[in-house]
């Protein structure tokens, strides 16, 4: 069972206008594959805005070149609900994550928030597995969509959970207010709201294709490289022991 979401209409795209979008907008600014974007979404219900956003933003990302994956949370665990973390909805999550270079977070805005839903996504998230770090070094775009007048708040806490996930985040956000308002037969109409999540998506191809050469370089850290050093003195202790 795959939990990467089915995108109706990949390629149809009415809001948006040809004559000013640039198809492939990183062309030239590094190594040609596709970069690889997972998206996540903050509700469950039936008409979920936040999920349409995605959805929006993920025929962007095919426009623009990139490859979009939408990950379907709708059996996914709280964190620790499942004795070590051990259910097929997290672990696909977290191989999704590592076959990302970027992300997009969007959340609708609750009391003031981000819903749980989006932070128990984030949970299952850990810094480390291991030696591999899952969120490490990866773009990051925020969104959030609101039911009444716009609001900053679920964008300003998922950019600081992008710096705690060690992330690139990228200085454009979106934000839709009454997002009830923006979509019409499950698509969004063509708005200011609308323009802001392409010059997101445009933004977020560029940032994670001009990253891309110097991942390795720019996560290289001094703290990793002591602590690494010190569990291999220790497991060749341990062989000594032996």
């Amino acid at each position: 069972m795959s939990r990467i979401l089915d995108l109706p209409d990949p390629d149809h795209l009415p809001a948006l206008d040809p004559r000013y979008a640039i198809n492939r907008p990183a062309v030239d600014l590094g190594p040609g594959q596709p970069p690889r974007i997972l998206l996540l979404y903050g509700s469950l219900r039936d008409m979920s805005y936040s999920q349409r956003s995605v959805e929006e933003a993920a025929r962007l990302l095919r426009f623009f070149g990139a490859e979009p994956r939408i990950f379907d949370p709708s059996d996914l665990p709280f964190p620790d609900q499942v004795k070590g973390d051990d259910h097929p909805a997290v672990h696909e999550l977290r191989e999704l994550s590592l076959w990302s270079e970027g992300q997009v977070w969007c959340s609708p805005e609750r009391h003031g928030q981000i819903t749980g839903l989006m932070k128990a996504q984030i949970d299952h998230l850990p810094l480390s597995i291991g030696s591999v770090r899952p969120t490490q070094g990866r773009t990051l775009a925020v969104m959030q969509v609101s039911g009444g007048s716009q609001s900053f708040n679920a964008v300003n806490t998922l950019r600081l959970l992008g710096r705690w996930m060690r992330m690139f985040t990228i200085p454009n956000q979106s934000s839709v207010a009454k997002a009830y308002e923006e979509f019409e037969g499950g698509r969004m109409k063509p708005s200011p709201y609308y323009d802001r999540i392409v010059d997101v998506m445009e933004e977020l191809v560029r940032f994670t294709v001009l990253l891309r050469p110097h991942i390795d370089q720019l996560t290289d850290r001094y703290s990793e490289r002591k602590e690494d050093a010190a569990k291999l003195e220790a497991r060749m202790s341990l062989d000594k022991i032996r």
